[in-house]
């Protein structure tokens, strides 16, 4: 069964950094791996994503501020997140498939999240 778990969420003043990192285990081949994120009243939606090729999709609101990254050999993705925003406040997931969704919250695995709350 794969597992995974979220960690490095917080608290941030506008314009500061977290980074954001999800455990994985379970499993013994690759998975695809994205994050997520869902604030109160909207619907969950794809932040970034990473292919097997190490190629990456985002969502165009985090394009140029976020960067996502795994380290394979730890089995652990990871979401840098610069330049936050109050915006960007949420809960964030990530999630894993043996398919690539890209940003569809269509993953078969998913995190228990981090939150994520940015002030102004």
């Amino acid at each position: 069964q794969v597992q995974l778990v979220e960690s490095g969420g917080g608290s941030v003043q506008s314009v500061g950094s977290l980074r954001l990192s999800c455990a994985a285990s379970g499993y013994t081949y690759s998975y695809y791996m994205g994050w997520f994120r869902q604030a109160p009243g909207k619907e969950r939606e794809g932040v970034a994503a990473i292919d097997s090729d190490g190629s990456t999709s985002y969502a165009d609101s985090v394009e140029g501020r976020f960067t996502i990254s795994q380290d394979n050999a730890k089995n652990t993705l990871y979401l840098q997140m610069n330049s936050l925003k109050p915006e960007d406040t949420a809960m964030y997931y990530c999630a894993a498939d043996t398919v690539f969704w890209w940003l569809l919250p269509k993953y078969k695995y998913w995190g228990q999240g981090t939150q994520v709350t940015v002030s102004s």
